[in-house]
């Protein structure tokens, strides 16, 4: 008899890479190969966190991405970000949290990974059970959602910029120390 979980991971980690940017996230590829070579898991989906300037919208769009990095940012970066966009409608800056999808192979295998991940400082962190298996989110909390220009216009001053840079960059940083835990708790 096959086993339909090994079925799934051999097919899931054999697709090509399907995100926006088209490639593993650096921060966090070395935490999903750990993940992935252990017989009970698989990455679905990752990103290590991000900051993006992206078109407001209630709909999801194609083309929302006005800026994005996965790394962090200074403020002559954001400012000329800012400055080269002119569209009608309102930008949106986030700095968003790292997130993991991790399929499982038994309700105690992902409750296991969520103890490890809550160890590591991931405070959002569930188990969503269908099919065959057992989907694990992890999520960090660190994130800044607000808009930051309308119609073209910059809609906050350089300092209120300047902070903003530094207030993203620190989130990231204990987004990333997290990954580097969980990295750290997954070899004992």
């Amino acid at each position: 008899m096959q086993d339909k979980f090994l079925i799934q991971k051999q097919k899931q980690l054999s697709k090509r890479d399907k995100s926006n940017i088209g490639e593993w996230d650096k921060k966090i590829i070395v935490l999903c190969d750990k993940i992935n070579k252990k017989k009970n898991y698989y990455t679905t989906s990752s990103c290590s966190g991000r900051i993006v300037l992206l078109k407001y919208s209630d709909k999801k769009l194609k083309d929302a991405f006005l800026f994005r990095t996965h790394d962090k940012i200074g403020f002559k970066q954001l400012k000329d970000a800012l400055s080269g966009i002119n569209i009608n409608g309102l930008v949106e800056f986030q700095q968003t949290s790292c997130i993991l999808h991790v399929a499982c192979r038994t309700i105690n295998d992902a409750l296991n990974l969520i103890k490890l991940a809550k160890e590591a400082g991931w405070k959002r962190s569930g188990v969503m059970a269908g099919g065959d298996r057992f989907m694990v989110e992890l999520h960090s909390t660190e994130q800044i959602s607000f808009p930051v220009a309308k119609d073209g216009k910059i809609l906050v001053d350089d300092d209120y910029i300047r902070m903003i840079v530094d207030i993203a960059n620190s989130k990231l940083e204990r987004v990333w120390n997290k990954i580097e835990r969980l990295k750290k708790l997954l070899n004992s």
